[in-house]
């Protein structure tokens, strides 16, 4: 691809990566790693893998249609789009709570703020409001150049800390055990929350579709489907990357130790800077804590765009009527709201906001597998615009990948 033409086609990509390292790699993946050393690493690897197809698909429909996944629903069946948005509204709140209150930890912690515990939820409410004006303000000009900021940060502090981890070597010598002794009732239900977000949420394929329709319109190039894809493999092969960077953090600096991370959010940033800094100097602790915080900013501002972006172009469609930006506004500013309620109102615990929402990602994610196969095998695409033998070959073994994992959830939760 020439360089002039990545340029004006680079932002989806890297949008989806700053989106998606978040939870899933700075909480999920590090406890993985803390606590099971490298056991977990072909979880993630297979998550990785399997999940690729589905996100690949978002950006590769519309390049090709100029269209997005959401209206790819609609033209399969009036009911595809009616089921995809229910499961937004189900998610959307849990999945914004979730990201806001890992965040706020990060915030608090890189600015030492101290909040009474009455009042735990407002440095929330401040990132959220941040949030709203941020996409108020700039919309998609705005969140495409920010991101890119925040990308290139996140990423060179977080290869900074990895390969600093890796010259020091382990804390405790690295014990690889056996999945036979890992694999229980009480660990499974991590390990599919720690597969639910890795490397995101599956239905946010949709905000892929709609970022590259977005960027199209905002830089007045129409990239080639090869181009387009090339851009979303890069952000996406990145991040898939930085998961296990994030897991080698964990397993160097915490497993075979007796130290724990905090089950809170203010303690759970504490714990992983402070870690971090101890483990690999004094002068890395503002680079660490910085790149906390930065890399959940990110996440907060990707998924708020994307929840807001892809309900509003669901309802528009059902309604036969076009977008509006009081729709956009309305959006993000509900779902600002419902995460805001759901953080003050319905949170017992760290750890188990994380996993709800995980698991809800989890749930639907066979659903939403099958309508991106569906759509890129449609006569939506033509031969030379559809996917390769192999990617056509994995889209269809994660998607049974993703209907046994599902099936087996459901089967713990009713059994157990």
């Amino acid at each position: 691809m020439k360089s002039r033409a990545f340029f004006k086609t680079l932002g989806p990509g890297i949008l989806f990566a700053s989106t998606a390292i978040g939870v899933s790699h700075l909480v999920q993946s590090t406890r993985a790693g803390a606590e099971f050393g490298f056991a977990l690493v072909g979880f993630i690897l297979a998550a990785n893998l399997f999940k690729w197809p589905t996100f690949e698909f978002g950006s590769r429909y519309a390049s090709a249609t100029g269209r997005s996944l959401i209206d790819g629903y609609q033209l399969l069946h009036p009911g595809y789009l009616k089921m995809y948005l229910g499961i937004n509204l189900l998610s959307m709140f849990f999945v914004n709570a979730a990201v806001t209150y890992v965040a706020a930890g990060f915030l608090q912690f890189l600015f030492g703020i101290e909040v009474p515990a009455t009042y735990y939820y407002l440095p929330s409410l401040v990132l959220l409001a941040f949030t709203f004006f941020f996409l108020a303000l700039g919309r998609y000009a705005l969140l495409d150049a920010g991101i890119k900021v925040i990308g290139t940060f996140m990423l060179l502090s977080t290869l900074l800390a990895f390969f600093i981890a890796l010259f020091n070597g382990p804390e405790k010598p690295l014990v690889i055990q056996p999945l036979a002794e890992i694999i229980s009732p009480a660990t499974l239900p991590f390990i599919i929350a720690l597969m639910g977000w890795m490397p995101s949420a599956i239905d946010s394929s949709t905000w892929n579709s709609l970022w590259t329709t977005e960027r199209i319109k905002h830089s007045g190039y129409r990239p080639t489907v090869k181009e387009t894809v090339f851009e979303f493999n890069l952000g996406y092969w990145v991040s898939a990357a930085l998961s296990i960077c994030f897991v080698v953090l964990g397993a160097f600096l915490l497993y075979g130790t007796e130290r724990v991370l905090p089950n809170n959010n203010v303690g759970f940033a504490s714990g992983v800077v402070s870690l971090y800094a101890a483990n690999l100097g004094a002068w890395t602790f503002p680079i660490i804590a910085a790149a906390g915080f930065t890399i959940m900013l990110g996440t907060c501002i990707g998924v708020m765009d994307g929840y807001a972006r892809s309900t509003a172009r669901a309802v528009a469609i059902l309604r036969n009527k076009p977008e509006s930006r009081r729709q956009y506004l309305f959006w993000i500013g509900l779902i600002g709201l419902g995460g805001f309620v759901t953080i003050r109102f319905f949170m017992t615990s760290f750890t188990e906001l994380i996993n709800l929402a995980t698991i809800i990602s989890f749930l639907i994610a066979p659903i939403i597998a099958f309508l991106n196969y569906r759509l890129v095998f449609s006569e939506h695409l033509s031969t030379s615009q559809r996917p390769g033998r192999i990617t056509h070959v994995i889209s269809l073994m994660g998607i049974g990948f993703l209907t046994l994992f599902s099936l087996g959830m459901g089967g713990y939760y009713l059994f157990y």
